[in-house]
C-alpha cells in the first residue's frame, strides 16, 4: 500500500490524508494525526459509463439502517431492471457498495450501518463542515466526488482537494474518541443549475438500534 500524508498543521488537529490502493487503506484513519484515508482505485470502466447514462431517476436511493450482511440484497432491490448487456455493470455497483459496507463495519466494530444512497442535483451540502459522528464513509459513484481541505471550522480552506470519483473515503468526525480531533473540513460540491446528477454512497456506523428510534 502506499502512503500520502499532507501537512499536518497545527499540529493539535488530525489533518493528514493518507492513500493506498486497496481497502486496507481504511484502517490508516487509526493512525493518529489522520483525518482521512482515501481507497485510491480505478473503478470498473463500464459500471462507471453505464451509472452516467443512466436516467437520474432510475438511480437506486434509499436511506437504511441495516446489517452489513444484508446490504447487498437491498440494494440490488433498489436497482433498476437492466439488459444482459449491463447486468454486469448493474452487479459491480452492487457487489461494491456491499463490499464496502462490510470493510467499513468491520473497521468501525459497528453490527449495523446508516445507509444512504442520494441521487443529487443541488448544493446538498455545500458550506465545508465535520460530520457529527465517530467516522464516515463517503463513496461518490457519478458526478464530482467530495471536496476538502484544512480550516477552522466555519471557515473555508485556502486550498481546496477532491476527492477522486469512484474512490471511497473514511472521514473522521466531531465523534471520533481516540488522538486529535480533526482539521480536516469537507463539502459536497456546488453543483445547482449545471445540470449534474451525482450518486452519492454515505454510510456510517451504528451501536445500538435503541439509540435510532
Amino acid at each position: 500500500m502506499t502512503l500520502d500524508m499532507a501537512v499536518t498543521t497545527p499540529t493539535d488537529l488530525a489533518t493528514a490524508v493518507r492513500k493506498g490502493r486497496s481497502p486496507d487503506a481504511f484502517a490508516e484513519i487509526r493512525q493518529p494525526g489522520c483525518g482521512a484515508a482515501i481507497y485510491d482505485r480505478a473503478p470498473e470502466p463500464h459500471a462507471i459509463e453505464w451509472l452516467a447514462k443512466l436516467p437520474a431517476d432510475l438511480l437506486p436511493q434509499d436511506r437504511v439502517i441495516l446489517a452489513p450482511e444484508a446490504v447487498r440484497g437491498h440494494v440490488l432491490s433498489l436497482m433498476p431492471l437492466v439488459s444482459a448487456t449491463d447486468a454486469p455493470a448493474r452487479d459491480w455497483l452492487v457487489d461494491d457498495i456491499a463490499q464496502l459496507s462490510r470493510a467499513f463495519a468491520n473497521l468501525m466494530e459497528a453490527p449495523y450501518l446508516r445507509l444512504r444512497l442520494d441521487a443529487i442535483t443541488t448544493n446538498a451540502c455545500r458550506k465545508f463542515h465535520i460530520d457529527a459522528v465517530t467516522a464516515r464513509l463517503v463513496c461518490t459513484y457519478r458526478g464530482q466526488a467530495t471536496q476538502y481541505g484544512m480550516a477552522e471550522r466555519g471557515h473555508v480552506p485556502n486550498e481546496i482537494e477532491s476527492v477522486p470519483s469512484a474512490c471511497p473515503v473514511v472521514l473522521r468526525g466531531t465523534r471520533w474518541p481516540d488522538d486529535a480531533p480533526t482539521g480536516l473540513l469537507h463539502r459536497s460540491p456546488p453543483i445547482e443549475g449545471t445540470g449534474e446528477t451525482r450518486l452519492l454512497l454515505v454510510l456510517d456506523p451504528i451501536y445500538d438500534l435503541a439509540d435510532e428510534d
